[in-house]
């Protein structure tokens, strides 16, 4: 932990452990993202921060709308309640006063908000990167166990290579519940398949553990896994191409094709009705052409697999 992580810890840890029910998805989220912070100290931190970057931005915010008089530019037409006439005369206050507390719990919101789902966020990279890595792994470990080399130790070895990715991190967890914690090699595959994000690594140690469990042929088993899974990769990879095909039709019909239309079309209407702002032709050159690109990118690189 670092010292505001400590910090947080101490102020709120005792209120944040009895949220251990209520954030059941966070504590898993931290699991499956091996996050080696504990729940009380990261739902602390959450808090803590959340009210720090709310009071810096109500105070920001606060002062903005007081300095410009933001109030004052809001002009209403039309009869009004009396105590709204009244309250008029003190509106850059009251103003002010909202806009302080308006910011503060929206932009604290946001802020705690993403500190619950950026675990989720973080096992949703590393599902992806096992799920690449996975039969390359396997294929590794079906070498060392056709050398004769101990399961434990083939795990311990994959957990040591640095170019197995999240599925070497997996392995280093099995053999730390080994090593460290002196479990047994059925035990340590259990508890590690029931944190793993990937389910593909999942049902592999579940297979691992009922093989060794019945003293089936283990090597044959990697060799056959190695196989399912290296096929389900390139079946994937078709499926995201043709996928990338039609996401790319999408975008020059959606970000080309029709907003050129949409902008001559709009041009020629300006110029018969004497336009001096045509309002829809900015919106559409300054909103919806740019986040509709950004749109389309966060797309792509959301569902691309790992390399």
């Amino acid at each position: 932990m670092n010292s505001f992580e400590r910090l947080a810890f101490r102020l709120l840890g005792k209120y944040a452990g009895k949220k251990r029910d209520k954030y059941a998805e966070l504590r898993n989220s931290l699991l499956t993202a091996r996050m080696k912070v504990p729940f009380e100290v990261y739902l602390s931190t959450a808090y803590l921060s959340a009210a720090i970057v709310g009071i810096i931005a109500a105070i920001l915010l606060g002062m903005v709308t007081f300095a410009l008089n933001l109030p004052n530019m809001i002009s209403y037409q039309g009869a009004v309640p009396e105590f709204m006439f009244t309250l008029s005369r003190h509106a850059l206050i009251i103003g002010t006063i909202l806009a302080t507390f308006i910011s503060f719990v929206v932009i604290g919101g946001i802020t705690f908000v993403v500190f619950l789902l950026y675990p989720s966020f973080l096992a949703g990279n590393r599902k992806r990167n096992i799920d690449a890595t996975l039969p390359y792994a396997i294929n590794y470990v079906t070498a060392m166990s056709t050398a004769g080399i101990p399961p434990a130790e083939i795990f311990r070895q994959l957990g040591s290579s640095t170019i197995y990715g999240e599925s070497a991190t997996e392995a280093r967890f099995v053999a730390l519940e080994i090593d460290l914690f002196g479990r047994d090699l059925i035990d340590a595959l259990r508890i590690v398949s029931a944190t793993t994000p990937s389910f593909r690594m999942k049902e592999f140690l579940q297979g691992a553990m009922g093989c060794i469990s019945s003293g089936s042929n283990l090597t044959e088993y990697f060799r056959n896994k190695a196989e399912q899974y290296s096929l389900e990769n390139r079946q994937t990879q078709k499926l995201f191409l043709d996928t990338l095909g039609l996401i790319a039709e999408s975008y020059v019909t959606a970000m080309v094709a029709g907003p050129l239309f949409l902008i001559i079309l709009q041009s020629i209407m300006s110029i018969l009705s004497r336009q001096a702002q045509p309002i829809f032709l900015f919106i559409i050159i300054y909103l919806i052409i740019p986040f509709g690109s950004i749109g389309f990118v966060i797309l792509i690189s959301a569902m691309t697999p790992e390399s």
